[in-house]
């Protein structure tokens, strides 16, 4: 239940998938007034499946969402996991056991079932389709007032716009310094394409096994790793199905220095035969389980926000999740980061003393706490992927890789998120942003 609006100012979130979902709900439940405007004509997820870490579920369990999630899921799946990791040649030795731990329950699901347990919370009276986002603007006549501007040549004014409109963000280019300018000058600048491909598919468990594939896989998420390669496997839906994520990258070139060639589209097909060969001389269960992929496998060229973005707002514009730092996906952590922005946002949103005469200090305290802490995230899920690829400081050895994998998820779900709100807070005293408490 949404609280009484008391504040002095209205928000617009531009994006309508995970965190943009996740912030505008709870931003309602906190008596924020909000609007959100969602590209396509309903809302959907593009992608198979979505990992919640423990620190993502602490976060949904803070804004009020974790139960209605919870509620889509078969009992058990809010578990403690941790993860196993196999070769992915020969005879899929077991490389390293990374250990389940008690305060480490994570979610492993459909993104469309999870967003359909956020659609039946938000406020259907102030969510607009069909409304993507072109540019944003300063009013030319109302001070401080910003003018959404979207494809089909309508508009909306707002006090505070958040851009959780993904990877391709036009609200980036605002906060980049573009100003009004049309989508495209902050995705040249501060988009790259990782030299990572990603190959996705759902595989049924019974197929899977009636075809010959020897691993056993429980209810644990697993991992094949081999030279400059690496298959993650995720039982789903009660271990019915098997969300698959084959990922091939090269490391002779840096991100950034070589992006694709104009016109090429960042999600493609690519025959099931051109898949195999692309892991020719991996093991016999790899083999398998490529062989069980969709005839026309969706290839994803995944692309990443580099160089890092050097603030997160700019007056009372404000990014989240993807929009900010997309990330290579090797830790199931970028969705959980977007999560962990949209709990700030609306923690900070919803304070009694932030009202639109403070809100550009509210927004520029936001980017300086969560700057650096997605930064690490990122930083540490490009160095997982190389670890994965046989890439990694210790070397491609059994002990190496152990050494390697070992506490590889410490950083990102061992973080206290009332703890960097409590710093955000102090900051804001300390700046006599917010008054001073008796």
């Amino acid at each position: 239940m949404s609280k009484s609006n008391t504040k002095d100012f209205q928000v617009a979130v531009i994006g309508g998938g995970v965190c943009g979902l996740a912030c505008a709900i709870a931003l309602q439940n906190a008596g924020v007034p909000v609007e959100i405007f969602e590209a396509a004509a309903a809302f959907g997820e593009v992608g198979a499946g979505i990992g919640i870490g423990p620190n993502a579920v602490r976060a949904l369990k803070a804004m009020g969402l974790l139960d209605a999630v919870l509620g889509k899921l078969p009992p058990g799946s809010l578990s403690s996991k941790g993860f196993l990791f196999y070769s992915g040649l020969g005879d899929h030795q077991l490389v390293y056991d990374y250990p389940p731990a008690a305060e480490d329950a994570s979610i492993s699901m459909h993104r469309a079932v999870f967003l359909d347990a956020l659609v039946g919370l938000v406020d259907p009276r102030h969510t607009h389709f069909n409304k993507r986002c072109t540019s944003i603007s300063e009013h030319p006549t109302s001070l401080g007032k910003l003018v959404v501007h979207f494809q089909d040549g309508t508009s909306h004014e707002a006090d505070v716009v958040l851009g959780a409109d993904g990877v391709k963000s036009a609200v980036r280019d605002f906060v980049v310094g573009a100003g009004g300018a049309a989508v495209g000058a902050a995705n040249e600048k501060h988009v790259a394409f990782s030299n990572t491909a990603a190959y996705r598919g759902i595989i049924p468990s019974a197929l899977l096994k009636a075809a010959g594939f020897k691993t056993q896989l429980t209810d644990r998420p697993a991992c094949f790793i081999g030279p400059d390669k690496h298959v993650v496997v995720v039982p789903i839906k009660n271990g019915e199905l098997i969300n698959v994520a084959a990922f091939s990258a090269r490391y002779d070139i840096p991100i950034g220095s070589q992006n694709l060639p104009a016109g090429t589209p960042w999600v493609d097909e690519i025959s099931r035969e051109d898949l195999k060969k692309e892991y020719d001389g991996w093991g016999s269960d790899i083999t398998t389980l490529l062989r069980l992929m969709p005839e026309k496998t969706i290839r994803w060229s995944v692309h990443v926000v580099h160089p890092p973005l050097e603030s997160y707002a700019k007056g009372r514009v404000a990014l989240l999740g993807d929009a900010a730092h997309a990330m290579l996906p090797h830790l199931g952590a970028g969705a959980g980061q977007g999560i962990e922005d949209a709990l700030l946002l609306t923690r900070l949103l919803g304070h009694p003393d932030t009202c639109i005469a403070n809100m550009q200090a509210v927004l520029q305290t936001y980017s300086d706490i969560r700057r650096p802490r997605s930064q690490i995230v990122w930083d540490a899920s490009q160095r997982a992927g190389s670890v994965y690829d046989h890439h990694g400081p210790r070397g491609p050895t059994v002990q190496g890789l152990s050494e390697d994998l070992r506490d590889i998820w410490k950083p990102v779900w061992r973080y206290d998120l009332d703890a960097e709100f409590q710093q955000a807070v102090a900051k804001l005293h300390g700046n006599a942003i917010f008054a001073q408490s008796q």
